[in-house]
């Protein structure tokens, strides 16, 4: 595991070269050979230790050694030229095995700033060959900084997606494993680290004999077009023990010398990007295409062995182009190998790409007994979809891998082969749930012969010109107001594109609408309102028709196969007459609740604290939930509307003694300090053991100042919230921090008087927190009506 030292060591080393060097993957190149470097000195002078000869640094090669380069006598401009000279001399040195030859070929210094060189040099200098077990965590750290390399379509693949794949394909020691496009030989490493597990009684891989380690490094193989990346991949593999990794510099699509090498095991993140005119490929591929991702796809297919398998990162255009060889394509992987689609977030891959994308499981010996294929859709995987992708504690991947490993066909999503080819070969999910899933007994009948599915109008800010018409665009609320309207009253949207594509609203009034399209009835038996409440009580089957790259679409013709029930026109009023009712009284609800702050008078007399000044602020514990244990876990996502505890979804952790300091004690008050929620106040009054996680911040007050209740109570005020806009950091996720949060201004009442307040909100909140009781009372009787007309 990688420590603090080896990391910030790391850290500093690309805050040295950043000036003079920019490119991330500059940087890399640069530590990279010094670290090698540095590391071939060690290993000449443990030889001489023990009685032996330097080997590396010996005969023309010996003036470039460590301890010459390093000499307090040597200047600074000689110190450069010496460093220089050596890492472009190093690929000639015939005393180099083949791999350190070849992560030295083509390397040069690409700056001669003497005291740059200098500091970089001394930082190298505290890395030791003897700590290898360390290393190879910190390159892949290292690696981490590298990011994208768009003009080719690479991009890195998060650490916790490649686990992921890896533990779903599950490569055994005995498998042949390639990546053919191997970049810095993540997947490759990944599967090593999975073949260790699997064989660890008590250390690791202690169930490994020496036969067994040196069969799985001859086992491992990848190609890369890249001779940057085929560097990083050896030293990679190198610093995990490999002393002679099966890296090649390989064009995969355009060279026919490794085409009759087959696997059993191929896991992959192929490039997406295609050139100018397409690529190129030799005749051999199966399907016909210049598309990267196809031919990629195709050549993992095709060198599997007969009963062989696969995890592939794949772009959204593989799942549903409609492009001939696309097509082609799917066919024959729903044929010969494809058992599971496995759909990833939007943003995966930010900051360095908003492109969507799935994964594809490949199992050639299941797809020749399995009937269906199975698709997941993953919501959350463990962290945030901004650009900075903050940890975060819901996480589908674990039960993922349960269902699938566990082969759980029963909880699975599952489309027989044969309806998929029928349908284009589509690998879109949403094309197949209408028909799965909507069963009535009623009449059905498909939407689109009994409405008008009709695009809105695009308009930009620029263009719009104030008014009280409300514009409709892909959010929940209007973009922004115009003066003319393009749409009547009573008008039912679907948003097309953004974070909420698909989310249905109803219009009494007349609207503009822009990024949506509009669904009006064109049959006087089908009553507008009602079909509003039909599509409304399938809003999560019409998220799911979300397609697209960084911006999810959904479009009317997705649509086109979707049926709804037809009662009679009399059964339809009568159902909106009282679906109508009990929408009056949740409206009604909400706008108590809405306009509801539990505010008291701010007396003059009072002192006025800044809360840092009478309590300490502490963040919680930055770990990850699991599904039992020991403690409960507290999140910001546990917090309810009324600020206390939520008694459903509870995530465990287990903690040693180090972290005990983040048990909850009753009247703790925990406040969120990030996202929609920042500033949420939660009043902790459990018997359940239990751990605040790490987006919350403690507050431990001294009681004699203020009580936990009153802070809690003031938190819900109008003062604090004024406040909290105030001193809010970030952008696109707001938040607090420690700092921030300490500068809220507290008022101080007496005890006595914090108390009086207390009792008379807490009396206030009873008669108001009745209105959930009433929205949840009455949505349910909404659900139960819909539920007997889309009957299953």
């Amino acid at each position: 595991m990688l420590d603090d030292i080896t990391k910030r060591r790391i850290n500093t080393l690309r805050q040295i070269l950043v000036g003079k060097l920019p490119d991330p993957k500059a940087q890399v190149e640069q530590i990279t050979n010094g670290l090698i470097y540095k590391f071939m000195n060690d290993m000449d002078e443990q030889s001489v230790s023990i009685g032996g000869k330097s080997t590396y640094f010996s005969g023309k090669f010996q003036k470039y050694s460590w301890k010459n380069l390093l000499d307090t006598k040597t200047s600074g401009v000689e110190k450069v030229a010496l460093y220089s000279e050596a890492i472009e001399q190093m690929y000639n040195n015939e005393n180099l095995p083949e791999l350190f030859r070849e992560i030295f070929k083509n390397s040069f210094l690409p700056f001669k700033d003497p005291s740059t060189l200098n500091m970089f040099l001394k930082e190298i200098n505290e890395f030791n060959y003897s700590h290898s077990e360390k290393l190879g965590d910190a390159f892949e750290y290292l690696l981490s900084f590298m990011g994208s390399q768009g003009d080719a379509g690479q991009f890195r693949t998060p650490r916790h997606i490649i686990d992921f794949i890896v533990e779903i394909v599950n490569p055994q020691k005995k498998e042949t494993i390639l990546d053919p496009a191997c970049g810095t030989a993540g997947f490759l490493i990944s599967s090593y680290k999975h073949i260790l597990k699997q064989n660890t009684k008590k250390n690791s891989g202690d169930l490994l004999n020496t036969s067994d380690r040196k069969k799985i490094g001859e086992n491992l193989n990848g190609y890369d077009i890249s001779p940057d990346m085929v560097k990083m991949s050896l030293v990679n593999m190198y610093l995990h023990k490999f002393t002679s990794p099966n890296i090649s510099e390989y064009d995969t699509l355009s060279s026919e010398d490794k085409w009759n090498e087959y696997y059993d095991v191929i896991i992959a993140n192929p490039p997406f990007f295609s050139p100018k005119g397409g690529i190129t490929p030799h005749n051999r591929f199966g399907v016909r295409s210049t598309k990267a991702e196809v031919l990629f796809v195709d050549y993992i297919n095709e060198h599997l062995k007969p009963n062989g398998r696969a995890g592939i990162i794949v772009p959204d255009g593989i799942i549903n182009q409609k492009g001939t060889a696309y097509k082609q394509l799917r066919k024959k992987l729903i044929e010969t190998s494809l058992i599971g689609v496995i759909s990833l977030p939007t943003g995966v891959f930010q900051p360095y790409s908003g492109v969507k994308t799935a994964v594809l499981i490949l199992d050639k010996e299941k797809n020749k007994i399995k009937k269906e294929v199975f698709f997941i859709n993953v919501k959350n995987d463990g962290y945030d979809l901004t650009a900075n992708r903050k940890k975060i504690e819901e996480n589908d991947l674990p039960n993922i891998i349960k269902l699938i490993n566990n082969d759980e066909n029963s909880k699975l999503e599952l489309v027989k082969k044969e309806d998929i080819l029928k349908n284009d070969c589509s690998l879109n999910y949403s094309s197949y749930k209408n028909d799965e899933i909507i069963k009535s007994d009623f009449k059905l009948v498909l939407l689109k012969e009994h409405t008008e599915l009709k695009r809105g109008t695009s308009i930009t800010k620029k263009d719009v010109t104030h008014g009280d018409i409300p514009v409709i665009a892909g959010g929940q609320k209007p973009a922004y107001f115009h003066n003319t309207s393009n749409r009547k009253s009573h008008c039912i949207t679907v948003s097309s594109s953004g974070a909420y594509a698909g989310y249905v609203d109803f219009h009494k009034k007349p609207i503009f609408a822009s990024d949506c399209f509009t669904i009006e009835t064109n049959n006087v038996d089908l009553n507008q309102k009602f079909l509003f409440y039909l599509l409304k009580s399938k809003q999560e089957l019409i998220y799911s028709f979300q397609t697209g790259g960084g911006q999810p679409h959904v479009y009317a013709k997705d649509f086109d196969k979707f049926k709804i029930p037809l009662p009679t026109i009399q059964t339809q009023n009568q159902i909106v007459e009282e679906l109508d009712s009990y929408q009056k009284i949740i409206d009604g609800c909400n706008q108590i609740l809405n306009n509801y702050k539990p505010n008291f008078n701010i007396k003059t007399n009072w002192q006025k604290k800044k809360l840092k000044d009478f309590a300490t602020l502490n963040y919680g514990l930055g770990e990850a939930a699991i599904e039992k244990g020991k403690y409960r876990f507290v999140r910001i996502t546990d917090i309810n509307e009324k600020g206390l505890l939520k008694e459903t979804d509870k995530k465990y952790i287990n903690i040693n003694d180090e972290n005990k300091k983040y048990i909850l004690n009753k009247e703790d008050v925990l406040v969120a300090r990030t996202g929609a929620t920042y500033g949420k106040c939660l009043f902790f009054e459990s018997d359940e053991p239990s751990v605040y996680a790490g987006y919350l911040i403690r507050l431990n007050f001294d009681k004699n100042i203020l009580l936990p209740k009153f802070f809690w109570i003031f938190s819900q005020s109008e003062n604090f919230s004024q406040q909290k806009k105030r001193l809010v950091i970030g952008g696109g996720q707001p938040q607090f921090n420690a700092n921030t949060l300490g500068e809220v201004i507290v008022p101080i009442p007496s005890s006595d008087e914090q108390n009086e307040i207390i009792n008379k909100i807490l009396d206030e909140q009873k008669v108001i927190y009745g209105n959930f009781d009433l929205i949840n009372k009455f949505k349910q009787k909404q659900k139960e009506k819909m539920d007997l007309i889309w009957s299953t």
